[in-house]
């Protein structure tokens, strides 16, 4: 059984919650973001034991969505260098599409004083999924020089990563659980797929909810990773990536990546082409 299934079955059993519901209650645009790397058995655990106050996002009676994300970078990778070296000010600018709505955003995040996770987000064109506009550069320039004091660097598309996510909610407390399955990672020259594991992910509002404290109890740490950072250190292994490199080799398997190297077939499907 794949993460995927076991995924797929563990929301089944939940009470659905609807969208606005989410955006309405839980939103949660500032917080404290943790990431742990589950396997399958973990997963069946952890939703088994998860309180019956999380409910599952469920729209048009789906529960599990694709997205694909693009992210931007100087063409020197300047913001890849600034999160290995732990930098303060520092950023992430991506699109983000909704591959069962067809709906696109502009985000950016921007790392708060404290720690916490400080993200914007504006529509987007669908057709531009793949570059920045004006509205979205004109966006993320402000955003820096009001945080950061910096105006905005020459930006470029530098991968794109595809997954399926499962999305938990406590309404209550406003606490949020995304659970990510079948990621894949591409740029212009190759694509690499990940592990089958899920990428659970905390948002809460001081990184101690009901979610990071059982996952302490079940013994799972968290750990320092990213979409982006783990994805560039697959598709670039000459670069180094001290910061990730006990996750990479203990999960990743960061050898695997290479000219040529593509997806099997559990992943087609979540490239925008295909969908």
């Amino acid at each position: 059984m794949s993460c995927r299934r076991v995924l797929s079955e563990g929301l089944a059993l939940r009470k659905p919650i609807g969208l606005a519901a989410v955006l309405a209650e839980a939103a949660l645009m500032r917080r404290v973001d943790k990431k742990f790397l589950l396997s399958k058995v973990e997963l069946a655990i952890f939703l088994n034991r998860l309180g019956p106050g999380f409910k599952s996002m469920e729209i048009d009676s789906r529960r599990v969505f694709g997205y694909s994300s693009t992210y931007f970078d100087t063409p020197g990778l300047d913001q890849f260098r600034a999160h290995r070296q732990g930098r303060r000010r520092r950023f992430k600018a991506r699109t983000r599409t909704y591959l069962d709505s067809g709906l696109c955003m502009f985000e950016a995040k921007l790392k708060g004083a404290r720690g916490e996770t400080d993200k914007h987000r504006i529509p987007h064109p669908l057709a531009q999924h793949a570059s920045m506009n004006p509205e979205s550069g004109d966006f993320l320039a402000a955003l820096l020089e009001e945080h950061y004091g910096i105006e905005l660097p020459h930006l470029v598309p530098v991968i794109t990563t595809d997954y399926r996510r499962g999305t938990l909610v406590d309404a209550h407390s406003g606490e949020r659980v995304t659970l990510d399955v079948q990621l894949v990672c591409s740029d212009a020259d190759r694509t690499v797929p990940g592990p089958d594991l899920v990428v659970v992910e905390t948002k809460s509002a001081d990184g101690r909810g009901a979610a990071d404290r059982l996952l302490a109890a079940m013994g799972i740490r968290a750990v320092a990773m990213s979409k982006y950072c783990v994805g560039i250190a697959l598709l670039h292994p000459e670069l180094p990536a001290n910061k990730w490199d006990r996750v990479l080799r203990e999960h990743f398997n960061r050898h695997r990546s290479g000219p040529g190297f593509q997806a099997p077939d559990a992943a087609p499907g979540f490239r925008l082409s295909a969908a």
